[in-house]
């Protein structure tokens, strides 16, 4: 699995790319066949206290999964665009095993 992390208008810490790091194990142990995770945050102008947005897209083998979320924090942000990705996947997943 790639993973990419790209921060806009701002400069990701060690500690949050670690943490992106991290949860996206979890998505690899629901789907193994992941090729490729690309990570998005950015501040949204204006500044209000719910400013923080992320979105991922997951590549798997014929299919894209997105998801996007804005949150008072980062981290937040991450852990509920994760939980919908992972709805999706294991959606998916049900699907393709039925056949």
């Amino acid at each position: 699995m790639k993973l990419r992390i790209q921060s806009i208008n701002f400069d990701a810490t060690t500690a949050l790319e670690s943490y992106i790091n991290k949860k996206m194990l979890k998505l690899e142990k629901i789907f193994d066949e992941i090729i490729n995770v690309e990570v998005y945050l950015k501040v949204v102008k204006p500044e209000t206290a719910t400013n923080k947005e992320a979105e991922i897209k997951v590549s798997i083998p014929s299919v894209d999964f997105f998801a996007s979320k804005t949150c008072d924090s980062f981290e937040e942000a991450i852990d509920l665009t994760l939980d919908a990705l992972e709805k999706q996947i294991r959606k998916f997943k049900e699907k393709v095993t039925k056949k």
